[in-house]
């Protein structure tokens, strides 16, 4: 059995995230969707409200688990049988630090392979800081996140700007 994951903060998950994950999930068995524990981020949503707007937005996808993890992401691919790590690019910026993170992962797991995919051109542009920004100053996030959790990501961004 094949089994991938495809760890993030998705704090929130975006179209692109999703984009990745469809992506991934047809070339594996299993893709487990892996919502990293940082404590040096200061996320926006919980982790159990970042688990929860993945669940919601991949309930179409029978092959897709998701859950959390703190610690190395090698020892959790591991300890799920995960052969391979999915990392989504966006640009040359992005790739620079993958590389790195790649090479080290390859260093304290030899058999633990990372397959890179280009983010689709219709969200090469997208991030979840991008949403976010746009949010709170009144822009319009249709068509960058999944319908299903749009309303959630307006409503916590404006609950937060009233504090």
């Amino acid at each position: 059995m094949k089994i991938f994951v495809y760890p993030g903060s998705f704090d929130p998950v975006t179209n692109g995230h999703i984009d990745i994950i469809q992506r991934a999930a047809a070339i594996c068995d299993k893709l487990i969707v892996a919502v990293l524990v940082n404590q040096s981020k200061n996320s926006l949503f919980s982790l159990e409200e970042r688990v929860e707007m993945l669940k919601a937005s991949l309930s179409c996808c029978p092959n897709v688990e998701v859950c959390s993890f703190s610690g190395l992401l090698v020892e959790f691919a591991r300890k799920k049988g995960a052969q391979v790590i999915i990392k989504g690019l966006r640009a040359v910026s992005d790739y620079e630090y993958e590389l790195q993170m790649a090479h080290l992962n390859k260093k304290l797991d030899d058999n633990i392979e990372t397959l890179f995919m280009m983010a689709s051109l219709n969200y090469s542009y997208l991030s979840s800081s991008i949403v976010k920004d746009i949010t709170l100053l009144g822009g319009d996030i249709e068509g960058l996140v999944p319908k299903v959790i749009k309303s959630a990501i307006i409503e916590k961004i404006k609950t937060t700007q009233q504090k």
